[in-house]
């Protein structure tokens, strides 16, 4: 009986681990070896969990004005380094530069960095 409810343990830890990992697969979604920048004004940030977002009005490649959704990381791991609520506002002028989404037209990002020049504020990390 122990050794089959051990079984059971190692498999469903088994199986929270592979789930873990497949939410976390930032690869599906973004290219992990590509940068692009997009500098413009702060429309929303998201503080929450799983993942954090902040929406910057900004111009694609061709220069029209687009909202970007920039993924970044959960709140409790933002807060840990120092971001808050409070740390970014609507309005801001900030430049991100993060991996671009497979989809273009989707006019997303995973955050690299992110920079406030009008008082030189910047986070740039990972949550690996």
């Amino acid at each position: 009986m122990k050794s089959r409810l051990f079984a059971v343990l190692i498999a469903g830890t088994a199986l929270l681990g592979v789930r873990a990992y497949a939410h976390h697969s930032f690869a599906a979604t973004y290219f992990e070896d590509q940068k692009q920048t997009v500098h413009g004004k702060l429309v929303q940030f998201l503080y929450r969990n799983p993942h954090s977002f902040v929406h910057v009005e900004a111009p694609d490649d061709k220069g029209t004005m687009q909202t970007w959704a920039i993924e970044w990381g959960a709140g409790g791991q933002l807060g840990r380094q120092g971001v808050t609520r409070e740390t970014l506002k609507p309005g801001d002028d900030v430049i991100v530069v993060g991996n671009p989404g497979r989809n273009p037209d989707d006019h997303r990002l995973r955050m690299v960095n992110i920079t406030r020049p009008s008082d030189g504020w910047k986070w740039g990390g990972t949550f690996e």
